[in-house]
């Protein structure tokens, strides 16, 4: 995966936090074949994506069933998926509906990367996410259909809304890097 891997070396990352979770992420791709594979034990790189509307006034969130937080879109690689930007994608138009997805003209491709951990559940033991972050812009106005399995909610928030959301640090980083591209 010589695209991703170049692709993390230029990351830049925004703090210590960050930058403990790219060299993680970094080490994590050169020791497996497959990063994307949900089969190994300890973990699995995920994509996902901040999406804004075209404006940049309102942030997309769904409230995740099984985690039982507000979260931006994205998930698990498909067997033979290995592009991030293209995952991303792919879980942002299952979980939303949305179709008309575009990058930030000045977002650099990765826009963030995090490291966290995914509690036990049912038969699936604790493992790591180590989550490809990107930004996408949607239509102002876009129609969402939000996916019932996964999600309880599904909407669109204003910037000030966002203070009152128990979002972890990572996201609200994330969110941060966004947001600045919109001056």
């Amino acid at each position: 995966m010589p695209a991703l891997a170049e692709a993390l070396r230029a990351h830049a990352a925004a703090d210590g936090e960050e930058a403990a979770d790219l060299a993680q992420i970094i080490a994590f791709v050169k020791a497996n074949e497959s990063p994307f594979d949900r089969r190994i034990a300890a973990g699995h790189l995920t994509a996902s994506a901040l999406v804004l509307s075209a404006s940049g006034r309102h942030v997309l969130l769904l409230h995740h069933r099984k985690l039982a937080r507000w979260l931006q879109p994205g998930g698990h690689a498909e067997p033979g998926e290995t592009d991030g930007l293209a995952v991303a994608r792919r879980e942002v138009r299952e979980e939303t509906g949305l179709q008309d997805l575009a990058p930030h003209a000045r977002a650099p491709g990765l826009l963030d990367v995090d490291v966290h951990e995914i509690p036990a559940r049912n038969d699936e033991p604790a493992h790591l996410h180590l989550d490809l972050r990107y930004l996408l812009l949607a239509p102002d106005g876009a129609a969402l259909a939000r996916q019932l399995e996964e999600t309880n909610a599904l909407r669109w928030f204003e910037w000030t809304e966002l203070a009152a959301l128990d979002l972890d640090h990572g996201l609200r980083r994330a969110l941060a890097k966004a947001r600045a591209l919109f001056g």
